[in-house]
Order: C-alpha cells, then structure tokens, then sequence
C-alpha cells in the first residue's frame, strides 16, 4: 500500500495544528503543533468516540499508513486530539464528522482517563453514539470501516494490530457499563 500525495499533505497539515496542551492533572496549558507535542512529550487532550449500530455492533477503522500514531492500525473509535480553542464535546463531534462523515448523532460522555505511552501522552474524554445511516469515510485518515460485535472486535485486537489507546477507553467503557 502506499500513501497517496492527498495523505502526505494532509498529514503535514495535521502536524502543524495547534492542539490542546494540558498538565498532568488536565489544567489547560496553551495550545502546541502536534508534532512538538509528540516529539517533547507533553500531554495533550484526545477524544475517543465509540461508534454503535442500533445492533449494538461496534464501528471499527482501519487508520491510513500516514498517521503519524499508530499508521495502519484498526481503530475501535473515532477521534483525535481536541483543538486549541475546542471543548472535549466540540473536538468529538468534529472528529466523528470528519472520519466516519457521521453528523448529529447524540453523543454521550462517559469518562476522563489519562494514557501515557512514548510518542502519546493524552487526556483522553470517551464518548459513545448510535448510528444507522451510512458511512462516509475520510480518505486521508480511514481506509475501510465496518460494524462487528463487540466480542469479534476484541478477539480480532488479539490478533491484528489495534491502536492501544482506543482499546483502553473501549475496555473503560465496558467497565463501566457491567
């Protein structure tokens, strides 16, 4: 596979935004380039959009090789990093359009949780929604999509690769919902 001239410059654009940045206990900081982010180590603040039929089936992506976190992984949310003048809410909403072209569907917060791996420092806010209408995917972020069920997405992130960190706001979710 390789990355298309639109995903190139789409990633450089991307790298440039200026993204929330936040203290070790979520107090807004200013707002950084998410490359200086990544590349310092600082914390910014990312959204986590569990994405539902009405089957209860989950929504899982497969991310494009020109992310810059975690390239070709499958994803079981739809997300990002909260922009610098955004809200955790305003931030998933954008995300959730953008990715998966989903617009107004009710979303509902969950939890805060703060993940901390080498290259991926976030606040992370988990939201989830129900959809029944189609799919439209952005091309420069998401190369396929598809609802499964939640014990298929599970088994398949023991055997594929599946971005850590939606995996952590997916295994709270369900956490809290037992």
């Amino acid at each position: 596979m390789s990355i298309s001239a639109a995903e190139v410059a789409h990633r450089a654009a991307s790298d440039a935004e200026l993204i929330a940045w936040a203290s070790d206990d979520d107090q807004l900081l200013g707002a950084l380039p998410r490359a200086e982010l990544r590349e310092r180590g600082l914390i910014g603040r990312g959204t986590f959009i569990l994405l539902f039929n009405s089957a209860g089936e989950l929504c899982v992506h497969r991310r494009t090789l020109s992310k810059a976190v975690y390239p070709g992984y499958w994803d079981v949310a739809a997300g990002g990093m909260v922009g610098a003048h955004e809200s955790y809410a305003e931030s998933a909403a954008r995300e959730l359009e953008e990715e998966l072209g989903v617009n107004g569907a009710p979303m509902r917060f969950h939890e805060k949780f703060f993940f901390d791996q080498p290259g991926n420092r976030l606040w992370c806010a988990v939201f989830s929604a129900v959809w029944d209408g189609p799919l439209r995917l952005q091309p420069e972020e998401v190369s396929e999509a598809r609802f499964i069920s939640l014990d298929q997405a599970q088994a398949d992130s023991r055997r594929q690769s599946y971005c850590p960190d939606s995996l952590a706001a997916l295994q709270r979710y369900l956490a809290c919902q037992g």
